[in-house]
C-alpha cells in the first residue's frame, strides 16, 4: 500500500485549495481597508472628533468675607472638684481582721475606731510583761531594804563601806531592770492601740478593701477615707491668663450640679510639663452640692488682637503643613470661578472658625458643598442664581 503526499496529488486536485486561500487573504485585505478608512474620517489635524461639553455650573453658597481687627473669645478650661484630704487607711502591724465597723458610703467623725485586728496575742504579752514589772519592781525594793541594813551596819562598824556600796549598785542596777520591763509593757500597749484603724478626720468611706477574718499586712489599704466638707478644684489655665487670676477673688465656675461660686485660693505659678498649663486652685464650698471627683469648668474672657474674619468650619478643608483652604468665587468674564486661598485658623469656636490669609473685604467664600467644588470649576452663587431667576433668565 502506497501513501499519497501533497507532492503527489495532482494539479488538477490543487487548484481549488489555492483558489479558496486566495479570496480569503482578499477579503481579509478589504475589510482592513475599510477600518482604516473609516478610522482616518473620524480624526483631524487637531486629534479625534470627540465632541466636549463643558460641564453647567455648579450652585453654590457663597458669603461675603467681614473682616475684623480684634476678636472678644471666651476660653474654657477645666479640672476637677476633689476632697482636701484623701487617706487609704491600714494597720501598721499585721495580723487578722477581728471586725469593720464601717461600709461604703459611712461617715465617720475623726478619733472613731472603724477597724481592729485580733489582739489576743498582745494582750496575753502584755500580762507577762506587767508581771515582769512586778518581778523587778520587787527585786529593786528588796535591794533598796539591804542597802539600808548596811548602811546601819556600817554605822555600827560591822562592815567596811565597800560592801555598802556594792548593795547601793545593785538597787541601782534592779531600778534599771524595773525600767526595762516598763519600756517592754510600754510598747505592748502601743502594739494593742496600732492594731485598731480610728479615722484621722471626718470623712466618708468610700472603698472598702479587705473584710472581718483576712490576714492583713503592715501597712496594706483595708478602707479609703474622702474628707467631708469643702472642696478644692484644680483646674490647668494658660500661662497668658495668670495674671488675671487674683487670689482672694470669687469666680464663677460651671459644674454638672450648674454654676458654683468658688473664691479662687492660689496660683501655683509652675507650668505642668505634661499639660503645659499652669494649676489655678478653687475653694468649693461644700454647700454648693458638687460631688467629689465632678467636672468644673473655669469660662475666661479676653480679646483678642487680630486682623481676620469668621467662616463656617465646613467652608474649611484641611492642606498642607497646618493651613486650611477656603474657595472664593471670582468673576470671569460671564462665568464664575472658584479659586482656592490658604488660610490660618486663629481660634475655633463652635461650628466656625476666625482665620486669616489672602483674601480682600468682600469677596465671597464658598461656605457650603466643597465636597463637589474642584479648583477653577464653574460655579453659580446663589445670590446670583436667584438674581436672573427673578429677571427671568
Amino acid at each position: 500500500m502506497t501513501t499519497e503526499t501533497p507532492y503527489d496529488t495532482p494539479p488538477s486536485r490543487r487548484r481549488p485549495t489555492l483558489l479558496k486561500a486566495l479570496i480569503f487573504i482578499v477579503l481579509m485585505a478589504a475589510i482592513t481597508a475599510g477600518l482604516l478608512a473609516a478610522a482616518s474620517l473620524l480624526r483631524s489635524k487637531e486629534g479625534p472628533k470627540i465632541a466636549t461639553v463643558e460641564p453647567q455650573p455648579l450652585a453654590v453658597s457663597v458669603s461675603p468675607v467681614e473682616y475684623l481687627t480684634e476678636l472678644d473669645i471666651e476660653e474654657l478650661f477645666t479640672g476637677i472638684a476633689e476632697a482636701r484630704r484623701t487617706s487609704r487607711l491600714g494597720f501598721q502591724t499585721g495580723g487578722r481582721i477581728e471586725r469593720i465597723d464601717v461600709r461604703v458610703g459611712d461617715t465617720v467623725k475623726a478619733g472613731q475606731t472603724i477597724a481592729r485586728l485580733d489582739t489576743r496575742g498582745l494582750g496575753a504579752q502584755l500580762a507577762s510583761a506587767r508581771a515582769v514589772v512586778e518581778e523587778a519592781r520587787a527585786a529593786h525594793q528588796l535591794a533598796l531594804d539591804t542597802a539600808e541594813r548596811q548602811r546601819q551596819l556600817q554605822a555600827q562598824g560591822h562592815v567596811s563601806a565597800q560592801r555598802v556600796e556594792e548593795f547601793v549598785a545593785q538597787a541601782t542596777t534592779a531600778m534599771a531592770r524595773v525600767e526595762a520591763a516598763r519600756a517592754q509593757a510600754d510598747t505592748l500597749r502601743v502594739q494593742i492601740d496600732l492594731a485598731s484603724i480610728t479615722a484621722p478626720y471626718d470623712g466618708v468611706i468610700v472603698s472598702r478593701f479587705a473584710d472581718e477574718g483576712a490576714i492583713a499586712g503592715p501597712g496594706q489599704a483595708i478602707l479609703e477615707l474622702v474628707e467631708a466638707g469643702d472642696l478644692e478644684a484644680r483646674i490647668g489655665v494658660s500661662a497668658r491668663i495668670v495674671p488675671e487670676l487674683v487670689p482672694g477673688e470669687t469666680y464663677t465656675l460651671e459644674a454638672e450640679t450648674g454654676p458654683v461660686e468658688a473664691p479662687l485660693r492660689s496660683v501655683t505659678g509652675v507650668v505642668d510639663a505634661s499639660q503645659r498649663t499652669v494649676a489655678a486652685v478653687f475653694d468649693v464650698p461644700a454647700s454648693s452640692g458638687v460631688p467629689a471627683g465632678s467636672l468644673v469648668r473655669l469660662k475666661m474672657q479676653r480679646k483678642l488682637q487680630e486682623k481676620g474674619f469668621w467662616v463656617p468650619l465646613k467652608a474649611l478643608s484641611s492642606a498642607n503643613r497646618g493651613m486650611w483652604t477656603v474657595y472664593a468665587v471670582v468673576g470671569e468674564g460671564d462665568d464664575w470661578r472658584a479659586q482656592p486661598r490658604l488660610v490660618e485658623m486663629v481660634y475655633p469656636a463652635g461650628e466656625r472658625a476666625f482665620v486669616r490669609g489672602p483674601v480682600e473685604a468682600g469677596d465671597r467664600i464658598i461656605v457650603d458643598g466643597l465636597q463637589r467644588v474642584t479648583p477653577g470649576a464653574r460655579v453659580l452663587p446663589r445670590e446670583v442664581q436667584r438674581a436672573e431667576t427673578a429677571n427671568g433668565g
